[in-house]
Formats: C-alpha cells, structure tokens, sequence
C-alpha cells in the first residue's frame, strides 16, 4: 500500500468510448491540467498546502490507451503509477474508467471503502448490451468483491433495477432527497478510501459541462467539503465526466481542476500540512 507521505500523481484516462450517449469527456484530461496551471487562479490549496511542491503532487502524463484494450491499458497504468510510490488522482474521460483503476487500487490496500458522488448509480449490469458502458462499473466493482464498501452520495436518477443492484450488493445510497435531509457518509478513520468524482453529481447550475446534465445536485462547496472532511487514508481517486465540448465557457474544467486541487491535498497527512507552510 502506498506511504502516507508519498505524492499524488495526475494520471490521465482520455477515454469515452464506453459513453451511452454524447462522446467528449476524452479531451478532459487536457483542459483540466490547463486549468490547474492557469494563472487565473493559484497552486495553494485551501488548506494551505502548494501542490506546486513534487511532494504533493506530480503529473504522470496520460496512459496510452487502445481502445480494443482499453480497460487492461488503464489498470496496467494505474498500477505503474502505485509501483511507482504515488497515489493515483486519474482524469477521465468516461465513468467506466473506474472500473479498471479499482482493480489495480484493491491490489494494494485491505477493504477498500469506495466513495461515489454522481447523479448516477452506474449499477447497471448492462446498458444497451454494454456490461463495461460507464452506466455500469459499479456492478462489476462490486461482483468482483474488489471493495468491503460502496457510498453513493448525489444520486437522483436511480430505477428499479438499478434500487435492486444495490439492495444485491449492500451499497450505502444517499440520494438527493437524504442528503437535504441531513445524511451523510460516515467513515472511519482506519478505512483505505478511494473516491470516484463524476463531476455530473454536481448541479449543472456548477458544472453544466457534462454528458448528462443532471438538475438539483450538489453544489461544489458541498462537494468539497466531502473532499475535506474525508479521512487521511485516501489512496487514489478518479474525477471523470467532464466534457469540454458542451463546456465552452471552460467553467466545468476549473471546477474539476479546484477539486483535483483539494483532492491532493487531501491525501497529505496534517502534519505535511503544517510542515509545508514556510
């Protein structure tokens, strides 16, 4: 499993062909490292960490990926990237990204606790003749036992198949209506966590550059506050989804970019906080 210590390393997934109904999210990797690097805003997280420092983070380059092999491509480069001593932050393309990056991750860590933020439940166990559609990854996460736990946090498209794959695979739901509510994901400080960001469980009033707009999401300071109460052991994420071709203001590529921002951050340990301030 990777050090507490080790840096979190961009990884890009340009890839969407598991997309059930507008392709795009692919040339994401691109306009999110610009809007991380973009001098409108700066390197400091709100926590007072520079991911600017290669302790903190560093940029793996995007995976080479053929898509007649795309999902042993994505696991084999996450898994160079851990071999590495790095914790993975990938940037997709499609939400079936998730799938093969989950299984290098659960290589690594005991009873990996994964949380989802989405509109969508992606539990699936087909869609349109697709098992490995982005509507689906989960199911197959689950099937494979490759996690102890699924949080679902955001969802509001959720069907009856989609309700009995859940119930099937003891998956933790916290639909809009809860989280209005009050509910909200409970963790231990001993889980290894692994976060899975489509960018789509955000209001498109936030983030309107997405495949599948979704209304009455999250706002992003929800969200992220979800990044930064997490537990220290977060051991990898994935922020997928966004589509700079209906995104022409750039608006949902820097929110991504604000929340690989706090992601990085977040995997650091309080004391490199501290340790980094000067």
């Amino acid at each position: 499993m990777p050090p507490m210590t080790s840096p979190a390393a961009l990884l890009g997934a340009p890839y969407d062909a598991a997309s059930s109904f507008r392709r795009g999210s692919a040339r994401a990797p691109r306009t999110i490292r610009d809007a991380l690097a973009s001098p409108a805003g700066n390197s400091w997280s709100e926590a007072l960490i520079d991911i600017a420092d290669p302790r903190i983070l560093i940029d793996a380059g995007d995976i080479a990926l053929d898509e007649s092999n795309a999902r042993d491509d994505i696991e084999s480069g996450v898994r160079r990237v851990l071999d590495s001593g790095a914790r993975p932050i990938v940037l997709g393309g499609d939400h079936s990204i998730t799938y093969p990056i989950v299984r290098a991750i659960s290589r690594t860590v005991p009873r990996l606790t994964i949380l989802h933020i989405d509109a969508h439940g992606d539990l699936y166990d087909e869609y349109d003749g697709n098992r490995y559609s982005h509507a689906c990854p989960f199911a197959r996460i689950m099937e494979e036992s490759l996690a102890a736990r699924l949080i679902q946090v955001g969802i509001r498209t959720m069907t009856g198949h989609q309700r009995e794959q859940a119930d099937r695979f003891g998956v933790e739901v916290i639909d809009m209506r809860a989280w209005v509510r009050g509910t909200r994901p409970t963790i231990g400080d001993g889980e290894w966590v692994y976060l899975s960001l489509d960018l789509d469980g955000i209001d498109p009033a936030f983030a309107p550059g997405v495949s599948h707009p979704e209304p009455g999401g999250l706002a992003v300071r929800e969200v992220l506050s979800l990044v930064h109460d997490l537990p220290a052991r977060l051991v990898a994420a994935d922020v997928v989804e966004c589509n700079p071709d209906v995104d022409p203001t750039g608006i949902t590529s820097r929110v991504a970019a604000k929340l690989v921002k706090e992601i990085a951050a977040a995997m650091q340990p309080v004391r490199l906080d501290r340790d980094l301030r000067s």
